[in-house]
């Protein structure tokens, strides 16, 4: 069971890039401090990677507020024109490699993402793009777009992605809607990745849509926590928008979906009382702690929760 322990950090809206929004929130531990890197948007809506730092014993205070963008958007016309969320940060050597969702405008479906490479030499302050184009992009069993990536170097040559991929779009009271699940890949470098079409956690009769999936280790068995919402009324409808899932596997790759055993729920009342989507999980001082959005997607920022080891 997870204890809640309240929310952390929103954007007081003083700093041009970072208006609104502190969105799938990432808590990368350091050597002397603990670091949460987040999405942040500008007036425009625009994307941005950025963080915060807390204090390692008491993750609930702020100590740093970071005032300046780590990655911000592409050039005009590629996969990442309109704005760069950070999903999931990897120490490899000397470097920092973030894998994040480039996103860009659609007339007919909103927008469209693909998944792309940075790198940081500076102990994570910038980063710099491994590639102008995206490691990966929609495909033949990823059609509409793919987005938000989970990755685990287990080896050398043996790395592992689970990652959003949105299969169609249904205009429902008006309003494109995606669908999407989670599918698997795999690599010999980090960048070059297979992939089969392997669906890790999918649709169901409610399930239209799965948030950032958050794989981790814990002894023999692999667990996946992500969130789940349904494709209608989510965005108002607390009985069909976001909540936290959970699935197990034993290899990585057959998943069998527990959401029962999640063991957080939505709040009464308050900033997380509406939603809880686009979870992260890194182990602390004996324990596993959960960062985690709330209302509006990031909107209302993100906070944190706490389970025994």
């Amino acid at each position: 069971m997870w204890t809640k322990q309240g929310l952390i950090y929103k954007p007081d809206g003083s700093m041009p890039f970072s208006q609104t929004h502190a969105q799938v929130p990432f808590g990368f531990p350091m050597n002397d401090r603990f670091r949460v890197y987040f999405s942040t948007r500008d007036k425009d809506v625009q994307s941005a990677t950025s963080f915060v730092e807390l204090d390692p014993n008491d993750l609930s205070k702020v100590v740093y507020v970071h005032d300046k963008p780590c990655l911000t958007k592409g050039a005009v016309g590629m996969f990442d024109e309109t704005g760069a969320m950070p999903s999931w940060f990897l120490p490899v050597g000397d470097e920092i490699w973030l894998y994040y969702t480039g996103w860009n405008r659609s007339e007919t479906a909103a927008y469209r993402l693909g998944i792309g490479l940075a790198i940081s030499r500076d102990g994570g302050l910038t980063f710099e793009r491994k590639f102008t184009g995206p490691l990966l992009d929609r495909y033949i069993f990823d059609q509409v777009w793919v987005a938000q990536p989970c990755v685990i170097r287990e080896r050398d040559d043996y790395w592992r992605m689970w990652y959003l991929s949105c299969t169609k779009i249904e205009v429902i009271n008006g309003q494109p809607e995606p669908f999407y699940d989670v599918k698997y890949a795999e690599s010999k470098d980090g960048i070059h990745w297979e992939r089969t079409g392997h669906v890790c956690v999918g649709y169901d009769e409610f399930t239209d849509a799965i948030g950032r999936p958050t794989v981790y280790k814990d002894g023999d068995l692999y667990k996946m926590y992500f969130s789940y919402r349904n494709a209608t009324n989510y965005r108002t409808d607390v009985q069909r928008s976001y909540r936290i899932g959970y699935a197990e596997s034993t290899d990585g790759i057959t998943w069998e979906r527990k959401d029962e055993k999640a063991g957080i729920e939505r709040s009464a009342d308050g900033w997380d009382s509406l939603m809880m989507d686009y979870c992260h999980i890194v182990q602390h001082q004996n324990q596993w702690v959960m960062f985690y959005n709330g209302n509006g997607f990031g909107a209302s920022g993100f906070g944190w929760a706490t389970a025994e080891v």
